[in-house]
């Protein structure tokens, strides 16, 4: 199926294809790989080690969709061993500024999220005795 250029989404409409988008850009690997991919192209095994915990087959997968989706590109070089490096479209590169800001939002306020967790927790324990 291809969408014209003019047609914009409905995030709203429960069988819009925007939801798919915000899933994937949603997703906490995608947002990691973003912003590791910000400065240049990156080997697998560097994604890897700048991502802690995230499992190959996460990674892999990650990857593969992010490239089906056209925000990162995958270059194979014709060497061996062979050489495979990930870098971001210009459609990624569109997406690091909201990418960053809701990292930097998530890291200025994660202790009060946590507190706030926690407070509800407590509240939640005392109602159910």
């Amino acid at each position: 199926m291809r969408i014209r250029d003019s047609w914009e989404g409905d995030a709203f409409d429960p069988e819009c294809p925007t939801r798919v988008i915000l899933d994937r850009v949603g997703d906490k690997w995608t947002v990691l790989i973003i912003e590791i991919l910000d400065d240049s192209p990156k080997r697998f095994g560097e994604i890897r080690r700048a991502i802690g915990g995230i499992t190959p087959k996460v990674l892999t997968s990650t990857l593969r969709s992010l490239v089906a989706d056209g925000l990162v590109t995958r270059q194979s070089f014709g060497e061996v061993p062979p050489r495979v490096e990930y870098s971001l479209t210009d459609l990624g590169r569109s997406l690091q500024a909201p990418v960053t800001a809701l990292r930097r939002w998530a890291e200025r306020n994660v202790a009060e999220l946590i507190d706030n967790r926690d407070r509800q927790a407590e509240i939640d324990d005392a109602q159910a005795r």
